[in-house]
């Protein structure tokens, strides 16, 4: 069936020296993703980073990355984190970090921001994020996260389904458990199907068996199917593109 979408994941939570061309100035990013884009990327998704590398839910942060990949890559898409672990696991903190986003014009905030489910305080920021004119991106790790999307009614841009950790050859059943879970439940919205590290690329050839959306970049591997070593984002997408299942 072949994958319905592919975004690009273009840092993570990564640290320089990572990947000689990991990005991460706003600058480099915006290269990234124009770079992404022309290998037939759709969407990008991005950690801004501060001065110092670290990754960043401030204002000043956010609207500096979202800006600069606006400014060389129009009408594109994109995304960025909000996991917990970028304001040290304070949820309150999260929350405040992400409602200044009010104070930057509204084309310098994201287009949607990925909320994992199974982080406190997720409800509360998938309504900030709303008021903000920001999309959200369930993140659903588990069947438990499936059934906590689920209970709250409230809808999104898009269901990530992260297989995240484990064993690589349990990674398509855990897959498969956690997308019929939303469905058995109904959860409204398209899945995207994506892994990091060992199973990337088997959930990037499971999520064309099934006709799914899925992700790629160096967030989340570093090497190509066969484990060679890789040019940066662009490559990536360019394989992931060429791997017609």
């Amino acid at each position: 069936m072949g994958v319905t979408m592919i975004k690009a994941c273009l840092n993570g939570s990564r640290r320089a020296g990572d990947h000689p061309a990991l990005p991460l100035t706003p600058l480099e990013l915006a290269e990234a993703a124009r770079e992404a884009r022309e290998a037939g990327a759709a969407a990008v998704h991005m950690h801004p980073r501060d001065e110092a590398g670290s990754e960043s839910l401030s204002a000043v942060h956010v609207g500096a990355a979202v800006r600069a990949v606006r400014r060389v890559c129009p009408g594109l898409p994109v995304g960025v984190s909000t996991g917990l672990w970028i304001s040290g696991g304070d949820v309150e903190a999260r929350r405040e970090a992400v409602r200044g986003w009010a104070a930057l014009p509204a084309e310098d905030r994201p287009d949607f921001a990925s909320v994992n489910l199974s982080e406190p305080g997720f409800s509360d920021l998938w309504h900030d994020l709303r008021r903000l004119g920001v999309g959200v991106e369930a993140g659903v790790w588990s069947v438990d996260d499936a059934d906590a999307l689920a209970s709250t009614g409230l809808e999104c841009v898009r269901v990530l389904v992260e297989i995240i950790g484990g064993s690589a050859d349990t990674a398509v059943s855990r897959a498969h458990a956690v997308l019929g879970r939303l469905d058995e439940l109904s959860v409204p919205g398209p899945r995207l199907l994506h892994g990091e590290e060992g199973p990337a690329w088997i959930l990037v050839d499971e999520a064309g068996q099934l006709g799914l959306a899925t992700r790629i970049g160096l967030e989340d591997v570093l090497h190509s199917p066969v484990g060679d070593p890789v040019d940066g984002n662009a490559d990536l997408v360019r394989l992931a593109l060429a791997r017609r299942v």
